[in-house]
C-alpha cells in the first residue's frame, strides 16, 4: 500500500502534516505506511471553535435528536466496515481482532443510541431522580437536573482499540451534547482517521461537533477550562503527566482516566479438573492471552488457581497455546498477529524480564518460535509467554508491572480469601472474573475484592454461548476501575453521559420546575377544559392537560363480584373479622385492581381516537384503603411526552384516585401512545 498522508480535521477543514513529520510503521511487515504531523494547528482556535459552534448545533438538539443521528452514524459506518478491516491488518490485528475493534464500537453506537431514546427525555434537560418536597405546603419544591458542560471534550485513545476506543467515547459525549476534538495514538492512527473520515462524509453531526488530531495534542491542555473534560485511556506514567497539567488542576477540569490494569482471572475451588467451569477457565484464559495479541486493557494477567490444580491448569493451557498460529493477520490460518509495533515489542519483552525475577517461563520462547507468513525479525511478532509463580505473597513486580502483550503468570492460592487478597494485590482493577458455580463463592468475591475492581465477571456451565467473557467491555456496565485502573468510568449506560453534563439542585414553585422540565409537577397549575384528552393527538396535548370524572361508590356487591370473577379471595376483601384484625384495615376492603379498573372505567374515552394503546403503567401506589360505600373520584393529568416515531408518541399521564374525604387512596402513571 502507498504511504498515508495522515490529515487533521480542524475548525471544519482537512489539514495535512508539515513540519516534523513522524513515519508510521506496519507491525507485520515494518515497511512505512503512512505519515502525521500536527504542527500546523491552531489548538486555541480549535477549543474555540468547538465550544462557539460545535456546542451550540449539539445543545439546539434534543437528546433523542442526538441518539438518532448516533443511530444513522453507525448504520452508515456499518456498511463500510470492509475498508476499516483491510487497514487493521497493518496493525497486527486479525479478522478477529478487528471485528472486536470495529463492530464492537459501531455497536457501541447502536447500544447508546438504543438507550438514550429509552432513558433520556426528547427535550434538552435531564430530570435526575425524584422532586424533592421542600416545605409542608408544597409550594417549594426540589428538583436534581443535568444540562450539557458549555466546552469540549478531549479525548486521547489508546493504540490497542483505534476504532472501538473512538467510538465509546465519542457516543456518550455526544449524547449529552459535548463536542469533542479526538486524539489517536499514533502507532494505529491510520485505521482511526479512516473511521472519522467516515464520520465527517456522513454529514450527520453539526458543524464542530467533532475535530481530530492526527499527532500531538501541542497545548491543547493549557487551553482546558472547568466546563472541559478530558477523557484517556493509556499508560499511568502518561496519565500522571496530563493530570499535573496547571490548567487541569488550577481549574478542576474533570479528568477521566483508564490506565493499567492487572487483571486476574479466578478459577474457583469448586472448578475441578473435569468440571465445565474448569474447561471454560481455560478456553478464557487462551482467548484473553492471545486476542489481540494480549494487547487489551482487559486482558487476564495474572491466573489465580488452587494450588492443587496449578499443573493441570498449565498442562491444558500450555496445550491450546500450543496449537496457537502465529504470524501475517491476513492468513486465515493465523490465530494471533504482530503487537501494534517494533516500540512494543521491545515494552513487552522488557516488561517480560522483569517478570522473570519472580516466576519462571512454562511456555513461549522470544527467541525461538513460529511465525507463518511474515519475517518475525521485521515484524512486532511475540510468542504467547505463560509463567508460573511458586510464591506470589513474597511477589511484588508480579502484582505491579504490566507486559501489554501475551503474557500472563500463573499463581496458586490455599483458599478463597487468600485468592480474593492476591486478586486485590492489583491495587485496582478493570475487571476480575472468577469462574464458579457457587453463588457463595461470587458472594464473597464480591464482598472481599468488589472494592477493588471496576467489574466482576462471574462465569459457568450456565452462562454458556451467552456470556460475552472476562475481557469485553459492554457499553450498558461501567468500564474502569479503581486505583492502578486510573479511578475513572467509561459507558456504564447513562452513567458514561452524565461525566459531560452538569448535575444543578432547582428550587421553586411546582410552575416554576415544571417550566424549567417540561413535566407536569404535583401541586402545580393545570388545565381543565373540553374536549376530553383522549380526543386530542400528540401533538396537542401539553402537560398539565387534565381530566376530573367520577364519582363512583364502591359497593360490597362490586367487591364480591369481583373477587368471584377474578379469583382473588384474599381475606381482606371477604371477611370481615379477618380484615378487621389486619392493623391496615378497618374491615373487608375493595381490590387494588378494582381501584385502578374503576379509575380507568371513569376517565375513559371509549371512541376510536389518538389514543393507540395503553401499555403500562409505573409507580403503582395504593396510599389508604377503599371501604364499602366510599365514592371515588379521578384526576388524570399529561405529566410528559416523549416522541417515539413520527407517527406516534408516548404520553406519560399523572393518575390521582381519591376518596369523598378528598384523601388520596392510590397513584400510578399510565402509559398510553397517541397518534401525533
Amino acid at each position: 500500500m502507498s504511504v498515508l498522508r495522515l490529515e487533521s480535521f480542524a475548525k471544519g477543514r482537512w489539514i495535512g502534516p508539515t513540519d516534523g513529520v513522524k513515519p508510521l510503521k506496519s507491525a507485520v511487515t515494518g515497511e512505512v505506511v503512512a505519515e502525521l504531523g500536527s504542527a500546523a494547528l491552531d489548538f486555541a482556535g480549535m477549543a474555540d471553535f468547538a465550544r462557539s459552534v460545535g456546542g451550540p448545533g449539539l445543545r439546539a438538539m434534543t437528546f433523542h435528536d442526538r441518539a438518532f443521528a448516533l443511530k444513522a452514524l453507525a448504520q452508515y459506518l456499518n456498511d463500510r466496515r470492509e475498508a476499516l478491516y483491510e487497514l487493521s491488518y497493518e496493525t497486527g490485528a486479525t479478522k478477529p481482532d478487528s471485528m472486536i475493534d470495529i463492530d464492537g464500537g459501531i455497536g457501541t453506537l447502536f447500544v447508546y443510541s438504543s438507550k438514550a431514546r429509552r432513558e433520556l427525555p426528547d427535550d434538552q434537560v435531564f430530570v435526575d431522580g425524584a422532586l424533592e418536597q421542600l416545605s409542608r405546603g408544597g409550594s417549594f419544591v426540589g428538583q436534581h437536573v443535568a444540562t450539557p458542560l458549555r466546552g469540549v471534550a478531549v479525548h486521547i485513545n489508546a493504540f490497542n482499540f483505534p476504532v472501538w476506543g473512538m467510538l465509546e467515547k465519542l457516543a456518550p459525549t455526544l449524547i449529552a451534547g459535548v463536542p469533542a476534538i479526538v486524539k489517536p495514538a499514533s502507532a494505529t492512527a491510520w485505521v482511526a482517521e479512516a473511521c472519522f473520515r467516515m464520520i465527517i462524509e456522513s454529514g450527520l453531526l453539526p458543524e464542530g461537533a467533532v475535530q481530530f488530531v492526527a499527532g500531538s495534542t501541542g497545548d491543547l491542555l493549557d487551553r482546558l477550562t472547568g466546563q472541559d473534560v478530558v477523557s484517556f485511556t493509556g499508560s499511568a506514567s502518561t496519565a500522571s503527566m496530563l493530570r499535573a497539567n496547571p490548567k487541569i488542576i488550577g481549574n478542576s477540569v474533570r479528568f477521566i482516566a483508564e490506565q493499567d490494569s492487572l487483571n486476574a482471572s479466578i478459577l474457583g475451588p469448586d472448578a475441578a479438573p473435569g468440571t465445565p467451569e474448569f474447561d471454560a477457565f481455560i478456553k478464557e484464559v487462551h482467548r484473553e492471552m492471545t486476542a489481540k495479541a494480549g494487547q487489551k486493557c482487559t486482558a487476564i494477567r495474572r491466573i489465580i488457581v488452587p494450588g492443587e490444580s496449578r499443573d493441570a491448569v498449565i498442562e491444558a493451557l500450555s496445550a491450546r497455546l500450543e496449537k496457537t498460529v502465529i504470524g501475517n493477520p491476513r492468513d486465515e490460518k493465523v490465530r494471533m498477529g504482530a503487537l501494534a509495533s517494533l516500540a512494543q515489542k521491545a515494552d513487552v519483552l522488557e516488561k517480560a524480564a522483569i517478570l522473570e525475577t519472580e516466576a519462571r517461563r512454562v511456555f513461549g520462547d522470544p527467541a525461538s518460535f513460529r511465525v507463518e507468513g511474515a519475517d518475525a525479525e521485521r515484524g512486532a511478532f511475540v510468542p504467547p509467554m505463560l509463567y508460573s509463580c511458586d510464591d506470589p505473597d513474597g511477589a511484588e513486580k508480579l502484582h505491579a508491572v504490566e507486559a501489554f502483550g501475551p503474557v500472563s503468570t500463573v499463581m496458586p492460592y490455599r483458599d478463597l480469601g487468600h485468592a480474593l487478597a492476591l486478586a486485590n494485590r492489583g491495587e485496582g482493577s478493570l475487571v476480575a472474573s472468577v469462574f464458579t458455580h457457587d453463588p457463595g463463592v461470587a458472594r464473597q468475591a464480591v464482598l472481599e475484592a468488589g472494592a477493588f475492581h471496576g467489574r466482576l465477571y462471574f462465569a459457568n456451565r450456565d452462562t454458556g454461548k451467552e456470556a460475552t467473557g472476562h475481557g469485553s467491555p459492554l457499553p450498558h456496565m461501567v468500564h474502569g476501575g479503581p486505583g492502578r485502573a486510573g479511578g475513572g468510568e467509561e459507558m456504564g449506560g447513562m452513567r458514561g453521559v452524565m461525566h459531560y453534563m452538569q448535575r444543578t439542585a432547582i428550587q421553586g414553585s411546582p410552575d416554576i420546575i415544571a417550566g424549567i422540565t417540561n413535566r407536569y409537577v404535583a401541586g402545580g397549575s393545570t388545565v381543565e377544559k373540553e374536549p376530553h384528552p383522549f380526543r386530542l393527538t400528540f401533538g396537542e396535548l401539553t402537560p398539565g392537560r387534565t381530566l376530573w370524572a367520577g364519582p363512583r361508590t364502591v359497593t360490597l356487591e362490586d367487591i364480591e363480584h369481583f373477587a368471584e370473577f377474578t379469583g382473588d379471595t384474599f381475606y381482606a376483601h371477604m371477611d370481615e373479622e379477618a380484615a378487621a384484625a389486619n392493623p391496615f384495615f378497618p374491615g373487608r376492603v375493595a381490590h387494588g385492581y378494582l381501584i385502578l379498573s374503576f379509575a380507568a372505567g371513569m376517565f375513559v374515552e371509549p371512541a376510536p381516537g389518538p389514543v393507540l394503546a395503553n401499555y403500562g403503567l409505573d409507580n403503582l401506589r395504593f396510599m389508604k384503603p377503599v371501604s364499602p360505600g366510599d365514592s371515588l373520584k379521578v384526576r388524570l393529568t399529561v405529566k410528559q411526552k416523549t416522541r417515539r416515531k413520527d407517527e406516534y408518541g408516548e404520553v406519560r399521564w399523572d393518575v390521582g384516585v381519591y376518596n369523598q374525604e378528598g384523601e388520596q387512596v392510590a397513584a400510578y402513571e399510565l402509559l398510553t401512545m397517541n397518534a401525533m
